[in-house]
């Protein structure tokens, strides 16, 4: 159907008819979404930006040298792959992540949990919290290469730090909101102290945690590629800004497609966990 709107729009000036076929081509998948599954309708939708990229390209609809063809970015692709670069920038990014953010998980639900059940604790630590959390972690780079150096530590530093306070918050306001009944049960039946945070409120808050996990490992993906770009020498970050130094604006657009797919990846794997059996009872409604 798209490639059906550009043969009838591709002698004429204004860009508006073909748009309008192809929001008419849209509708009418739209129509029939019910007996398609969902990888269809995304699929389609790939396809169709695909389209408009490649037809804008081929009118010339961009400035020479701003935007690659998909072709270029074909080719491109299949270079990166062969030397092994991609690979090795993918795993040196997915690296500094994996180790960031776990840090920041394992230091930041504890001590989200103690904020979220002891108002003296709140009172003095959640300003703060919110202090530093209002702080963009890219502000943190010129400390982190003072500190650290160049390499992995910085770029796990950055990582660590825009988890950490997100992650503080959202555990500290979901352990807030935990009925009180639940304290008063446990009371009777003897928890009390440090155990009920682990045994009580944790279990209680897992579904609105697991949110907060995949939002925070977004926001680490995305604070990885900015890291990158200044304090290390590898990492899809890395390979952008190299490219842009070098004017390859196709492995400008490889690295791009790159990050995104990881990232769709990465929200699919934590929208999984909401279907183990201890967390379902949360999302089911």
């Amino acid at each position: 159907m798209v490639l059906a709107a550009w043969w009838l729009t591709r002698d004429v000036a204004s860009p508006v008819l073909f748009a309008a076929l192809v929001a008419a081509s849209a509708l009418a998948i739209a129509a029939s979404a019910r007996a398609l599954p969902r990888w269809a309708l995304s699929t389609f939708t790939g396809l169709v930006l695909l389209s408009i990229w490649w037809i804008a390209d081929e009118r010339g609809a961009f400035p020479v040298g701003t935007v690659p063809s998909p072709a270029a970015v074909g080719r491109a692709f299949v270079g990166e792959l062969g030397s092994s670069r991609l690979i090795e920038d993918t795993v040196a990014s997915l690296y500094r992540v994996a180790w960031g953010y776990i840090g920041g998980v394992v230091t930041a639900v504890p001590l989200g949990l103690l904020i979220g059940r002891s108002l003296a604790t709140r009172a003095a630590l959640m300003p703060w919290v919110n202090f530093f959390r209002s702080l963009s972690p890219i502000a943190w780079i010129p400390f982190g290469i003072i500190w650290f150096g160049i390499g992995d530590p910085p770029a796990i530093f950055i990582i660590f730090l825009a988890t950490f306070f997100q992650i503080v918050l959202a555990t500290s306001a979901a352990a807030a909101s935990v009925p009180k009944v639940y304290y008063r049960v446990a009371e009777d039946m003897g928890i009390r102290g440090r155990v009920v945070l682990f045994q009580i409120t944790l279990p209680a808050i897992l579904p609105q945690l697991v949110t907060a996990l995949r939002v925070a490992i977004g926001v680490a993906w995305m604070v990885v590629v900015a890291a990158e770009m200044i304090a290390v020498r590898s990492g899809l970050g890395y390979l952008i800004i190299d490219a842009r130094n070098a004017l390859r604006m196709d492995l400008v657009v490889v690295g791009m497609i790159t990050i995104g797919a990881i990232g769709i990846g990465l929200d699919v794997v934590f929208a999984r966990l909401t279907r183990i059996p201890s967390l379902r009872w949360g999302f089911e409604r």
